[in-house]
């Protein structure tokens, strides 16, 4: 009986897995600061239609290169449109092949890791092509399939895909080299296990960590490349707002009308500065070795 009531007096005081998890995320600073910029960014995306004050693609050549004002907030581009909706608007896409990219590249890479991981016969041969991929540079690559497919944001996603996949696909295959050989694995081979059970019931949700926070990273990397490939003319069609659009159009007024480039310059800034603080906070938060650093 006395041992019974120390049991449950001991099970009141240990902390549920709910109240761990706060506890190890509230000591990850890094989680906390980029995951709140990152979710101002997210709802500024969703409540775009009732913050944006004017038509983003609207143009007025008589209200052209108007400085900031209780109006226009972060003034108006050479075209006369309204810099501060346009900037809100281009949140959407940003967000749309930031999420798309990192989801797609989560799926391809990580399928085609745990393939060549575990399958030796054709670890080889794709991961030659892999390699392949991975020596071009990735704005070349991607400008190469866009100049092909054409200026559309599905095109976009593909590229940037096409580019993320290959790393992801080097993380995974890591991680499951280094789970192979062990007994839980040879375990499940010498049962009968088929080869998708493996995959999906031993491997996969040993690989969801570093996945995830790789996923983070494309993401960031997604932001910046659509921005970058919508700078050089090679991303989404000119009539969507883009933030790297946007820079590209400011480049002509840059002394005449530095606003232009500052609003987009920092809306793209802290997108990427916050997903990159992020994914370094779930690497620390994930990794056994480093939660407690």
């Amino acid at each position: 009986m006395a041992a019974a009531e120390a049991t449950l007096r001991l099970s009141e005081y240990r902390p549920s897995r709910w109240n761990r998890f706060w506890s190890v995320l509230g000591r990850q600073r890094n989680v906390m600061v980029g995951g709140s910029l990152f979710l101002l960014v997210v709802l500024v995306a969703l409540l775009a239609p009732v913050l944006m004050t004017h038509n983003p693609t609207f143009q007025e050549p008589s209200e052209r290169l108007i400085a900031p004002s209780a109006e226009y907030f972060f003034g108006t581009d050479g075209s006369g449109r309204d810099v501060y909706s346009r900037v809100v608007k281009g949140a959407q896409l940003s967000l749309i092949v930031g999420v798309s990219v990192a989801i797609a590249t989560s799926l391809a890479g990580g399928f085609i890791g745990l393939l060549t991981g575990f399958v030796p016969k054709v670890d080889a041969p794709i991961m030659r092509v892999m390699d392949g991929l991975m020596a071009f540079p990735g704005i070349i690559l991607a400008i190469g399939i866009m100049a092909v497919r054409g200026a559309e944001v599905s095109n976009v996603i593909l590229a940037l895909t096409v580019v993320s996949a290959p790393r992801m696909a080097r993380v995974v295959r890591a991680v499951v080299l280094g789970l192979s050989h062990t007994q839980f694995i040879e375990a499940a081979e010498s049962s009968g296990a088929s080869v998708w059970r493996i995959f999906g019931v031993h491997l996969l949700p040993n690989c969801l960590s570093p996945i995830l926070v790789q996923a983070s990273f494309v993401f960031a990397e997604a932001v910046l490349g659509e921005a970058t490939l919508s700078f050089l003319g090679a991303g989404a069609p000119p009539e969507i707002p883009s933030w790297g659009g946007m820079l590209s159009e400011s480049r002509l007024f840059l002394s005449q009308a530095p606003w232009t480039m500052i609003a987009p310059g920092a809306a793209l800034t802290i997108t990427v500065f916050a997903l990159n603080l992020l994914g370094d906070g779930l690497r620390d938060m994930l990794d056994p070795r480093l939660r407690n650093r």
